[in-house]
């Protein structure tokens, strides 16, 4: 006889597993209560019906859904059997890409792949919990409620490093005003660029990291150490969470505004030079970046070690800066971040000449100018 267990799905175990993350996703719906996005549990059990109510909300109301995941950095959680700070990556790379637009992240809901719960007698449930409370943290950080806990063991359709492997994505719900959104249009020539700083890689260029660290040091890469301090725990420092604190800056869907903010660039994929372009095409401004944050030293460690060019680095990987805050108020913007514990300093200038040109911080070129 043949059952579901033997097929590589535990049913017992992936109760378990989803009763943690959803009791954590509980704890997060006071994130919201009293404003637009408080959760109500309309019937009273596991699987009950969570909802918000959104009646007579204003007609100039918007409200959008944006997805994204961890991406291949739960490889270094698992190599390192430490998961409890990958939900600060998940949550960011939904989260902090709403505000881009001006818009505030409300509700989070995910979906948790594994390859296994529990194997030959061993639970992974343990790991889980780890999952679920990096799941609270940030979302307190993000001010979010979470309205699920979804789970699902798919077998060899998952891999990765260890026995304990998985894949997790987030939708994330957002609300706006018309009249509060960034078209990209607002942002005026002397504009100040503040830049929140990012100590770690965010959720990007991850596959680079990982290739630079397989040629250098073999397969057990993630043993070794840079000054004194091991090599995966760097990689797998978590994102810094920026969407709170710039809700607070132009005031979110209903909040008063603090600062006077023309345009935000969120810096994963594409990094400093595609992520502020994008965002400065509609104006056909450019930026004169002259002083960056310094890239963490594992940066500057891969940069050595795979002989990756500034150029390149700063389109790959955030190089100190995890967000750009266009304002002509930087004081204020940087008081707000402050007031989240969120490192920040003027960057740059927007200019009149459509090119970025960054002064670099970078390996091999420090103080030269690149053209973008």
């Amino acid at each position: 006889m043949v059952n579901y267990a033997d097929s590589g799905v535990n049913i017992e175990l992936g109760d378990d597993a989803s009763k943690i993350l959803y009791n954590a996703a509980k704890l997060t719906w006071g994130n919201r209560k009293g404003r637009l996005g408080e959760v109500v549990e309309l019937f009273e059990d596991f699987s009950g019906l969570r909802a918000i109510n959104v009646g007579g909300l204003p007609s100039d109301t918007f409200m959008n859904i944006g997805f994204d995941g961890v991406g291949t950095k739960m490889e270094l959680g698992e190599r390192i059997e430490k998961h409890d700070t990958v939900a600060f990556d998940l949550l960011a790379m939904v989260c902090d890409d709403a505000v881009v637009r001006g818009a505030e992240p409300v509700l989070v809901g995910s979906i948790l792949d594994v390859k296994s719960l529990g194997e030959k007698g061993v639970s992974y449930i343990e790991f889980v919990k780890q999952l679920a409370i990096g799941y609270i943290n940030a979302a307190k950080a993000a001010n979010v409620a979470i309205v699920n806990g979804e789970v699902a063991e798919l077998g060899a359709r998952v891999n990765g490093y260890g026995p304990f492997n998985y894949n997790w994505g987030a939708g994330v719900v957002w609300f706006a005003r018309k009249n509060r959104m960034f078209t990209g249009r607002e942002i005026k020539p002397g504009d100040s660029l503040v830049g929140l700083l990012e100590e770690g890689f965010r959720s990007n260029g991850l596959s680079l990291l990982r290739k630079i660290m397989q040629n250098s040091y073999g397969d057990e890469w993630h043993n070794e150490t840079l000054d004194g301090k091991n090599l995966a725990e760097l990689a797998l420092h978590p994102s810094k969470i920026y969407s709170a604190a710039v809700v607070d800056m132009f005031g979110g869907f209903d909040g008063e505004p603090k600062a006077k903010v023309n345009g935000v660039a969120h810096i994963t994929g594409g990094g400093v030079p595609g992520k502020l372009g994008r965002v400065l095409k509609p104006s056909g401004l450019g930026a004169d970046i002259d002083n960056p944050y310094k890239p963490c030293d594992l940066m500057l460690h891969c940069q050595f070690q795979g002989n990756v060019p500034d150029d390149e680095a700063y389109r790959t990987w955030n190089m100190g800066q995890g967000m750009i805050i266009i304002t002509p108020e930087p004081e204020k913007v940087m008081e707000i971040a402050h007031q989240h514990s969120i490192g920040s300093k003027v960057i740059g200038k927007v200019t009149e000449q459509p090119k970025i040109r960054i002064k670099s911080q970078g390996y091999f070129d420090k103080g030269y100018k690149y053209l973008f």
